[in-house]
């Protein structure tokens, strides 16, 4: 087998996932951050469902106490925050949002 030099053929290349057919690449190199101490199952579930290419990690970084923030990461690496519960509240469930809010947020910053 020859060495092609694409990212596909060596593996999983920038923003590709281990276990996706050859030469699959998503179409944006974007990804969102999901920081929450528990809560982010139901954001992250409807930001995966908006846009399936969009890889979400949940929580690449320990979270904050009492938080809960979502991010997008654009290509050029600059992190724009789509929705923070700092400084919500209280009550409490003021600092968790609706997962379509967060949608929208996202689709209006890639728009």
């Amino acid at each position: 087998t020859g060495d092609s030099g694409s990212p596909a053929e060596a593996g999983a290349g920038p923003g590709q996932r281990r276990g996706q057919p050859r030469g699959h690449r998503p179409p944006c190199h974007h990804r969102a951050l999901v920081s929450s101490r528990g809560a982010g199952g139901g954001v992250s579930a409807a930001l995966r469902g908006a846009m399936a290419h969009l890889p979400v990690d949940i929580n690449p970084r320990p979270p904050r106490r009492n938080s809960f923030e979502v991010s997008l990461v654009k290509e050029d690496g600059s992190t724009m925050e789509l929705w923070s519960g700092i400084g919500k509240g209280p009550p409490r469930k003021l600092k968790f949002p609706q997962p379509e809010t967060v949608v929208e947020a996202l689709k209006s910053s890639l728009a």
